[in-house]
């Protein structure tokens, strides 16, 4: 698995403090799909920037009423396609958990993500942890299991909500 990096080439190492920019990371997904040879429709585009600037994970129909309010004709079903399409290619993940929709830090790069999700705020940050994937890989491997994805949530209360 390749070591994630921020747009500077740098380790993201400090999750809690690393500014994470929606324009850049709409553009960085405009150019991973065009090296991909992907379509990033209109309103997969738009999904992804509501996504990206949302500062919490969102929910599919909070995502749905803030499209239907800038254009006027989301409807669930294209909503959720672009969503798939989204998740499928690595550029949002989903808190299964709680339900909810974040944009992924490194849209370039595969990788497994355990996230820390506030109980009380919903509050949700993405580790970046390479060594909690490998033991998790190499666990699976050891009892024969092949793994397709790791999504690894966390609940709990984050620093602020705990003051």
């Amino acid at each position: 698995m390749e070591k994630q990096t921020d747009s500077h080439d740098h380790p993201c190492t400090d999750p809690l403090h690393h500014v994470h920019d929606a324009g850049g990371f709409v553009k960085a997904v405009e150019q991973a799909c065009e090296e991909r040879g992907l379509r990033l429709t209109p309103l997969r585009a738009q999904a992804l920037a509501l996504i990206a600037a949302e500062t919490k994970p969102i929910k599919a129909y909070d995502l749905l009423d803030k499209m239907k309010t800038e254009k006027g004709n989301a409807a669930p079903p294209t909503v959720y396609r672009a969503l798939d399409f989204l998740l499928e290619q690595g550029f949002i993940h989903r808190l299964a958990s709680i339900n909810a929709f974040v944009s992924c830090h490194h849209p370039q790069v595969e990788h497994s993500v355990p996230f820390l999700i506030c109980d009380k705020c919903q509050n949700a940050v993405e580790m970046e942890d390479d060594g909690v994937s490998a033991m998790l890989e190499t666990q699976a491997k050891s009892i024969g299991f092949t793994t397709r994805a790791q999504i690894l949530e966390v609940h709990g209360v984050c620093a602020d909500c705990n003051r």
